[in-house]
Parts: structure tokens; C-alpha cells; sequence
């Protein structure tokens, strides 16, 4: 059995089809899923999927890339993470990527509500959900000055350089490749899924979005997590059980489901 350990079952692409996502993922033999939040504003939406499905979680957390949105405070944040459901905090951290305009220097805002996430989850004794994109010294730096390591995480969707793997890894923090390590142009990543050690693996979707080939350039939704088992599998000269296996123990040991065990 797999588990999707990050995807985003509430958004429109997907939210209308669960009975058909739900058939696929047995189909699949894909038995869990981690439904992450983005804003506060969705977060109710997305803890009531959790709640319908005895192996389906959730996280509660602002995406660093959200703007005009309610700002989180760690208390609330620690109201919020007390529910059974949820698992972690996040998905948070740092995007600079689209600065439009604006320097890294005016992004402090992200910093500083990503430092709110980091607090709030060593408090609740919670993981972290991290993103990083164009920001990964940043990321890093922050995680160390607010110690991270007493709460540990997750790099999602995985995309960054040797270095950051090894210094994530470095932290405590497990790694999560999503169906980009399965893309033609993504040798350099395949590398690092090589080589990272099988018990800090998780797998994920990060569905609506990336879907691994062979579906690339469709809706992405949990079932697809299968290929990207397989391709890091294949690219560890393993039987994609053993894969299964690995990465489902890692998610429990990570985030330490407690409403239903997994199978």
C-alpha cells in the first residue's frame, strides 16, 4: 500500500470527482492520503475531507505564496493542530520566485510567517510541511535559527540541489519527491532520489499539479503517486514494494497516524 502524502483534494480540480479519486486510489492500492492546507480561510473545507475518510489527514497552514489572506498566529495555529485529523503544520516556508518586482529584501513577511509555522509546530510537537522554491539558503537558515530539528518535517516536492538534500536531511527533515522526478529533464533529481536513504523518502502529487508521466500534462489526483514509486524503484534497482513499504512506515513514523492505522 502507498500513501500521497501531500495533495490538495479540496481544490476545484478535484473536489468534484472524490468518488472516481477514491475508486482509482484503491485501484492503485494507494490506501492514504495527507490533504494540506494553504489558508486559514480553506482549512475547514479541508479538515472535513480528513474527517470523512477513516485514512485521509490533514495539515493546517498558510502557503507561503498566499497574499490577502488571514494571517495565522501561532495560537491559532495550535487551536487548529489540536484535531486528531491533523498531522502537521504547513505547507509553509519560502517562495521567491515570483517576486514581480519586489526584492528578497521585501519578502520579510514570508519570513516571518513562516518563523510564526516553525513555532507554533515545536509547541505542538507537530512536523512541518515545508516549501522552497528560489529560497532554499533562506529556508535552511531559518529552519536552523528557529530549531526546526526538535519538531522535524518534510521537504515537499522535492526540486532543490544535492546540497539542500543533504542539509535537510542534516536537520532531521525527510524528503518528498513528487511525480516531477518521473519528467524527462529531471535527471539531476533522479540522482538525489538515488541516492537519499529509503527510510527519509516519502512520495507525494502535490495533485491538481505535476502529474508524472505517463499522465503529465492531465489533472494529477493520489492514485498517480504509483508512478512515482516506481520510478524511484526503479532508479534504486528495488522491487516498488519495497518502495511501498519504505515510504509508508516513513510517513507513519513522521506524522504518527493515530485515528486509524495503517495497513
Amino acid at each position: 500500500m502507498l500513501v500521497d502524502s501531500h495533495c490538495h483534494l479540496n481544490f476545484p480540480e478535484l473536489r468534484g470527482r472524490l468518488p472516481d479519486i477514491k475508486a482509482a486510489m484503491r485501484a492503485a492500492q494507494v490506501q492514504s492520503a495527507m490533504v494540506i492546507s494553504t489558508t486559514l480561510e480553506e482549512f475547514p473545507a479541508v479538515r472535513a475531507l480528513a474527517e470523512a475518510e477513516p485514512h485521509w489527514w490533514c495539515t493546517v497552514g498558510v502557503h507561503p505564496d498566499s497574499q490577502d489572506v488571514m494571517e495565522p498566529s501561532e495560537s491559532q495555529l495550535l487551536d487548529l493542530a489540536a484535531h486528531p485529523k491533523v498531522l502537521a503544520i504547513g505547507e509553509t516556508g519560502l517562495d521567491y520566485y515570483r517576486l514581480e518586482g519586489r526584492r528578497v529584501e521585501d519578502m520579510e513577511w514570508q519570513r516571518e510567517r513562516f518563523r510564526v509555522h516553525i513555532r507554533a509546530a515545536r509547541r505542538c510537537g507537530k512536523p512541518l510541511v515545508v516549501h522552497t522554491r528560489s529560497a532554499s539558503a533562506d529556508t535552511l537558515g531559518i529552519l536552523r535559527e528557529e530549531g526546526a530539528s526538535d519538531c522535524g518535517g518534510v521537504f515537499h516536492c522535492f526540486t532543490e540541489t544535492d546540497e539542500v538534500a543533504r542539509a535537510a536531511l542534516d536537520l532531521g527533515f525527510y524528503i518528498s519527491f513528487s511525480g516531477i522526478v518521473t519528467f524527462r529533464n529531471a535527471q539531476a533529481l533522479r540522482d538525489i532520489a538515488a541516492w537519499v536513504p529509503l527510510d527519509r523518502i516519502l512520495v507525494e502529487t502535490d495533485s491538481p499539479y505535476l502529474a508524472p508521466v505517463p499522465h503529465r500534462g492531465q489533472v494529477n489526483e493520489p492514485a498517480f503517486v504509483a508512478h512515482v514509486a516506481r520510478q524511484i524503484a526503479e532508479l534504486r534497482g528495488v522491487d516498488v514494494s519495497v518502495v511501498a513499504s519504505a515510504t509508508t512506515e516513513n510517513f507513519r513514523t513522521l506524522f504518527r497516524p493515530v485515528s486509524v492505522p495503517l495497513d
